[in-house]
C-alpha cells in the first residue's frame, strides 16, 4: 500500500512538468493506461469476485439468490417464488458452499446450507465469491466454494434517511427503511424490511391433463390447464441494527444484530391432486444474529477480534383435512432449535513491501434440539421428542503466508486445521502463485491447489429415524489455473477473466433407502469428479455526452460425475452428470444511464438438469432449460428538500415456461413498481 501512494505522488507531482513539455503525450499517455498500481498483497492468487453494489441495490424485493444468479457463475437451485433457495459452486452440493456473515458462519449446523431467499440483498453492503482453493482462507469445508457477507458503516455524513416502497404482483408489497448517522467516533444504521405476497401467479401445469368430450363422452381433444399457485403466501420482516466507534486512538469497534421473522406457505407440487381445502404445509422461522468486532490498527501489524450470536427457531407444519371442512389437524410439527455462539481472534503483519503474515482461531459451539411434536407416545400418551438433541464444538486455526519476491511474481500458502467434536482434520494446505505475464493490458496468469474436508452435519449424524453416527468427512483436492485482464482508460475499463478447475471428493454424503420403507439414512458412497471452465467480462465506459455504459457478463460448463463404486446392483449412477448440475450456464447484466434516467436489462440462462442419478431423459428424468429476462427503467427528480426516484421492473420479460425444480412452478411474466424518497438534510 506505502508503495501504491509514492508511486501516485510521483505521478502527480510530475505530471505539470511532463504536461509542459509535451502535452500531446501526455493526452496519448491517458488513452494507454492500463495498469492501476500494485496487485493487492491478499489476493496472490485467489479466485475472487466480487458482486457489484449496482446489483445488491437493483431493488428491495430482491433477494440474495437472485444477486447471485445474476452477478456469478452460481447455480441457484430454487424451490420456488419465495422459498429455499439453495447455492451450488462447480458442481457440488449447497452443503459444499460455506457462507460466513461478518466473520461469522451462517450455514445450519442441522443441514449444512444457507437459505438465500431469507437473505436481502439491501441488508448486504458487501458480498464476494471465493471459488474453489480459495475458500480456505476463508473457513473449512468449502469444497465448492465461500461466500462472505459484510455490512458496513454508513458513508454520507450526517443523518441520512431512505424509504422505498413496492407495489408488484400477485398482491406483493414490500417497504424498506433505513434511517443512519455518520459523525466523527460514532456512526449507526438502522434498516427495517417487510415484505408481503398472496404469491398466487398462475401457470401452466404440464403434470395434470384436461380432457373434452362431446355430447357422446367421447375424448376429442386435450390440454394442460392454467392453475393458480395454491399456498404460497408469505410475510417475512427484517430488522438490522449497526453501531460504529472509532476511538481516538483509532481502534474501530463494530456491533450488528439482525432479526428475521417468516411465515410461508409451502406451495402444493404441480403433481399434488389436493386442494389446499385438504393439505398445507408451513414453514415459520425466526433467527436473530449478532457479531461484535475490534479492529486495531498499528503501522504493519492489524489486530481483531469478533464475538457472535445465533439464534433459530424453526417449524415446519404438515397439515390436513381430509372432509375439507376446515377442521385441519397436524401430520408433522417438526420444531428445531439451534443456538451457535461464535469467537474468533485474527491478526495480520505485513513487516514490508514483499511479505504478508496472518493467522486466526475461530470456535462455533452448536446447541441444536429437534423434535416432531405430532408423534405421541404410545405409554405415556404425551408428545414425542422423536429426533435428537446434541451440541457440538468446531475449532479452526489458520495462518497463511503471501510473498511477492518481484513485482511481477506473487506466492502464497494457507495452512488450515478443524476440530469438530472429537474429530480432527489432518492441516489442509492450499498453494497459490500469480505472474504479471504483461504489463501491456495487465494480464496475470493465477494457479492454486488445495485439499479440503466437510465433516457430517447434525443431521447425518444422529436424525431419527436414518442418521448414521459412522459417517467419515468427505474430503478432496481442488486446482485451479486461469488468466485474467484488466485495461484502464480515459473514461472507460475492462475486465476479463477464464479460469479452469478440477475438482475431485471422496467419500460423498448421500442419502439413500434403506430396507425399511420410507426410511433413508447417509453413506459415503459417492467419488466424485468436478471439472469445467468458467468465464467473465465486465467492461464500463462513460462518454462526451453524459452517457454511462456498463456491461457484466459471466458464463460456465461444469461436468460433475459420479466415479465411486455401484452401492448396489441396480445402481446406474457411475459415470453420470449429477442431479440438478447443469452443464451450461450463463448470465449478464447490462445498465445505460444518462443525466437521471437509467435501464438495465438482466438475462440468464441454464441447460437441462437431470433429476434422477441415471441420467434418464424420461418425462420426470430432468428439467428442461430455460432463460430469463428481466428489463426495468427507473427515473430520478431531484428536490429542493428530497431526492426521489420512479422504477418499474418486469420480470420474465418473454414470459417463459419453466421450473428450476420438478414440479416446483415459477411465475411467469410480471412487474413491480417502486418509489423511493430521500429527504435531503442540512450537512454541518
Amino acid at each position: 500500500m506505502l508503495r501504491n501512494a509514492t508511486l501516485l505522488l510521483c505521478l502527480v507531482c510530475t505530471a505539470p512538468a511532463a504536461a509542459q513539455r509535451d502535452s500531446a503525450a501526455r493526452t496519448v499517455a491517458i488513452e494507454r493506461v492500463e495498469i492501476a498500481g500494485q496487485r493487492p498483497m491478499k489476493e496472490i492468487g485467489v479466485q475472487r469476485t466480487a458482486l457489484d453494489s449496482a446489483v445488491l441495490r437493483d431493488n428491495i424485493s430482491a433477494s440474495l439468490a437472485d444477486a447471485l444468479s445474476s452477478g456469478s457463475t452460481i447455480f441457484i437451485k430454487s424451490y420456488g417464488r419465495a422459498t429455499l433457495s439453495t447455492a451450488s459452486f462447480r458442481g457440488t452440493a449447497p452443503s459444499h458452499t460455506q457462507v460466513t456473515w461478518n466473520g461469522m458462519k451462517v450455514n445450519s449446523p442441522m443441514l449444512g446450507q444457507v437459505d438465500f431467499s431469507l437473505i436481502p440483498s439491501y441488508f448486504i453492503d458487501d458480498a464476494s465469491i471465493y471459488h474453489g482453493a480459495s475458500s480456505v482462507g476463508i473457513t473449512g469445508g468449502g469444497l465448492g466454494g465461500a461466500i462472505t457477507l459484510a455490512t458496513k458503516a454508513p458513508e454520507e455524513p450526517g443523518l441520512g434517511l431512505r424509504y422505498v416502497q413496492g407495489i408488484g404482483s400477485f398482491t406483493t408489497f414490500d417497504e424498506f427503511l433505513r434511517l443512519s448517522y455518520h459523525g466523527e467516533r460514532w456512526s449507526s444504521s438502522t434498516r427495517v424490511l417487510v415484505s408481503t405476497s398472496e404469491n398466487d401467479f398462475r401457470y401452466r401445469n404440464y403434470d395434470s391433463k384436461n380432457f373434452v368430450t362431446d355430447e357422446n363422452g367421447q375424448v376429442i381433444d386435450n390440454y394442460y390447464p392454467l392453475q393458480r399457485n395454491r399456498n404460497g403466501a408469505f410475510r417475512d420482516i427484517h430488522v438490522m441494527q449497526e453501531l460504529y466507534h472509532t476511538t481516538r486512538g483509532g481502534d474501530r469497534l463494530s456491533l450488528a444484530a439482525w432479526y428475521m421473522d417468516s411465515h410461508r406457505g409451502l406451495a402444493l407440487l404441480t403433481s399434488d391432486r389436493n386442494s389446499t381445502r385438504e393439505k398445507r404445509n408451513s414453514q415459520d422461522e425466526r433467527t436473530l444474529r449478532a457479531v461484535g468486532g475490534w479492529d486495531r490498527l498499528r503501522g504493519g501489524l492489524k489486530l481483531s477480534a469478533k464475538a457472535g450470536y445465533t439464534y433459530s427457531d424453526l417449524r415446519y407444519l404438515m397439515e390436513s383435512d381430509p372432509d375439507g371442512q376446515g377442521n385441519f389437524s397436524p401430520i408433522t410439527d417438526a420444531r428445531s432449535r439451534i443456538h451457535t455462539f461464535f469467537a474468533k481472534a485474527e491478526a495480520e503483519y505485513a513487516p514490508g513491501e514483499k511479505w504478508l503474515f496472518t493467522a486466526n482461531a475461530a470456535a462455533h459451539q452448536h446447541r441444536v434440539h429437534s423434535g416432531d411434536l405430532s408423534v405421541i407416545d404410545a405409554t405415556s400418551g404425551r408428545r414425542a421428542d422423536t429426533l435428537y438433541r446434541q451440541q457440538r464444538f468446531e475449532l479452526s486455526a489458520f495462518a497463511a503466508v503471501k510473498w511477492r519476491p518481484v513485482p511481477r511474481l506473487g506466492l502464497a500458502a494457507d495452512l488450515r486445521w478443524e476440530l469438530y467434536g472429537n474429530r480432527s482434520t489432518p492441516i489442509i494446505p492450499a498453494l497459490f502463485a500469480d505472474w504479471l505475464l504483461s504489463r501491456r493490458g495487465n494480464v496475470v496468469v493465477k494457479a492454486s491447489a488445495a485439499r479440503n474436508y466437510r465433516f457430517p452435519t447434525l443431521n447425518d449424524l444422529y436424525f431419527q429415524p436414518g442418521g448414521n453416527p459412522d459417517l467419515k468427512p468427505e474430503r478432496g483436492w481442488t486446482y485451479d489455473a486461469g488468466a485474467e485482464t484488466s485495461l484502464k482508460g480515459s473514461g472507460k475499463s475492462l475486465h476479463a477473466s477464464v479460469t479452469a478447475f478440477d475438482s475431485r471428493i471422496d467419500d460423498w454424503i448421500l442419502w439413500i433407502e434403506t430396507t425399511k420403507q420410507g426410511v433413508y439414512t447417509p453413506i459415503n458412497v459417492r467419488r466424485v469428479h468436478s471439472y469445467g471452465v468458467e468465464a467473465k467480462l465486465s467492461a464500463h465506459a462513460t462518454t462526451a455526452g453524459g452517457w454511462r455504459l456498463a456491461f457484466d457478463g459471466n458464463c460456465a460448463w461444469t461436468r460433475s460425475v459420479n466415479c465411486g463404486d455401484k452401492f448396489s446392483p441396480a445402481d446406474e449412477s457411475v459415470g453420470k452428470q449429477l442431479v440438478y448440475i447443469p452443464v451450461w450456464s450463463a448470465a449478464f447484466t447490462a445498465r445505460v444511464a444518462w443525466r437521471h434516467w437509467e435501464l438495465s436489462y438482466k438475462w440468464n440462462w441454464y441447460s437441462e438438469r437431470f433429476t434422477m442419478s441415471n441420467n434418464n431423459l424420461g418425462v420426470l428424468g430432468r428439467v428442461k432449460p430455460y432463460f430469463m429476462s428481466d428489463i426495468s427503467l427507473e427515473k430520478g427528480f431531484e428536490l429542493r428538500w428530497a431526492s426521489l426516484s420512479l422504477k418499474g421492473v418486469v420480470y420474465n420479460l418473454l414470459n417463459e415456461e419453466y421450473q428450476s425444480v420438478l414440479s416446483r412452478p415459477m411465475p411467469r411474466l410480471n412487474a413491480s413498481f417502486f418509489i423511493g424518497i430521500t429527504p435531503k438534510f442540512r450537512k454541518r
